[in-house]
């Protein structure tokens, strides 16, 4: 091999990325099989125990109410709307009316879908009981 095949600006960084690669899959593996070698497979029993002179535990389903999904995902889809308007509102002198067209179209679009999951009683919480 010759000094001319490692010559090339990026070999360094190719080298730094698959060793970084290489490390962290090593280390992932290692320490999933570590863990499961060394975890505690008897704590059924400890979870089912009475604490102090509480009552006994009873296995319950968790019952997550699903209005707290939806709340989280459109709370996301509507604030990525401010971080789309932020740069439009530092360079809406630049881009002039095409600009305002573009932020007018985009909020018309999240105004729909918000009509959308207003329509469909999405901002209503109601009970589980």
């Amino acid at each position: 091999m010759s000094h001319s095949e490692f010559a090339h600006p990026y070999f360094g960084a190719f080298v730094i990325l698959l060793s970084s690669t290489i490390s962290f899959s090593l280390i992932v593996f290692l320490s999933s099989k570590v863990g499961k070698m060394m975890a505690n497979r008897n704590t059924e029993r400890l979870k089912l125990s009475i604490y102090e002179c509480g009552p006994q535990v009873v296995k319950q389903p968790n019952r997550i109410n699903i209005h707290y999904l939806i709340y989280g995902i459109l709370f996301i889809l509507f604030d990525v709307e401010v971080i789309f308007m932020y740069p439009w509102a530092v360079d809406f002198k630049m881009l002039g009316a095409f600009g305002l067209i573009e932020m007018v179209l985009f909020i018309g679009l999240l105004m729909v879908g918000f009509i959308y999951a207003w329509k469909k009683g999405a901002f209503e919480w109601q009970n589980i009981r």
